[in-house]
């Protein structure tokens, strides 16, 4: 696979994206149910009861497809970094050292004992401490991605910043990437409720999902200009490099979700508020769930570009 003259190994890349995206979403959809859905749970409870056991089963599902894309990417990584072929890097022995011997291994090890913590705790998902607990594990999850990255890479002081703006900007994108899927399961299961409870459930979890989206896209977009200001540097280095075009789709599609988004906020969810307006409130709800699904279409292509940029060398450093 090849970008602009720059040799892309494709497998890698789709794994990372899937293991990304796999992450993110089992992180949001943990925080949508704590901040949302468990929030606007009274109004209805056949709305309620759906999306909890929705939920949980996805949360499960995505942090399966996360820990099987995570052995994976070992795998594909112990290749590159021994530049063996993979059935010859799949020993005890080019393992072994990677995982004790570089800071993708060392990572990869505490990612994976969270993720055996989180499968346990979603497990006894009805006691409380254990949901709080699987809540504040994904968090720890999806923050040590920034270690496998450039931002784990970069040195000094800058470092430490670069750190700090990626794990932020994780949490962001998981809070928005889960949020949505949890939302497409929220509205579909209020449609299913007739009564006007299920639209009052609807407009009370989307009105929340909203303002937590609000905060998640302020909290990306600093972050994204502090990486950007680290990992491209220049004008120039974003429109004259395979990396920099690569980060400007990124953010045409970013901006395509504010889009949707925004028709969601201030156009179809005020709707569900609406008294005696049965119709007008399924039309409402039927658009919401048609522009959050393809939000996350969006966001999963965003998740792909990332896993290509993650295998390219910053444009700072091809300038």
């Amino acid at each position: 696979m090849d970008w602009l003259g720059a040799d892309i190994d494709g497998p890698l890349v789709v794994i990372r994206a899937l293991h990304f995206a796999a992450t993110a979403m089992t992180t949001g959809i943990l925080i949508f149910r704590v901040v949302v859905a468990d929030a606007a749970f009274g109004p209805s409870m056949l709305a309620g009861t759906l999306v909890q056991a929705r939920t949980l089963r996805l949360a499960a599902i995505c942090l399966a497809l996360s820990v099987v894309s995570g052995v994976v990417w070992l795998l594909l990584e112990a290749a590159s970094m021994s530049g063996l072929a993979l059935p010859e890097a799949m020993t005890s022995e080019v393992l072994s050292t990677v995982v004790n011997q570089t800071q993708f291994g060392r990572v990869f090890v505490i990612r994976f004992a969270l993720a055996v913590i989180l499968a346990g705790c979603l497990g006894v998902d009805r006691f409380p401490p254990a949901r709080g607990l699987a809540l504040a594990i994904s968090l720890g999850l999806i923050a040590a991605i920034a270690w496998t990255g450039h931002a784990g890479s970069t040195p000094g002081e800058m470092g430490i910043l670069h750190l700090a703006a990626d794990t932020l900007h994780l949490f962001a994108a998981a809070i928005w990437t889960g949020g949505l899927v949890s939302l497409v399961l929220l509205l579909s299961a209020s449609r299913r409720d007739r009564s006007s409870a299920g639209a009052s459930f609807a407009w009370q979890a989307t009105t929340r999902f909203s303002t937590m989206g609000i905060a998640a896209v302020a909290v990306i977009l600093v972050t994204g200009i502090v990486n950007t200001w680290i990992l491209v540097g220049s004008w120039h280095a974003l429109i004259a490099t395979g990396y920099g075009q690569l980060l400007m789709l990124k953010i045409a599609l970013f901006i395509v979700m504010l889009l949707f988004a925004a028709a969601n906020r201030f156009w179809l969810t005020p709707r569900l508020a609406l008294p005696s307006s049965t119709k007008t409130q399924r039309d409402a709800l039927g658009g919401l769930t048609r522009n959050s699904v393809i939000e996350f279409v969006l966001a999963l292509v965003i998740f792909a570009i990332v896993g290509i940029l993650g295998t390219l060398h910053p444009a700072i450093h091809g300038m």
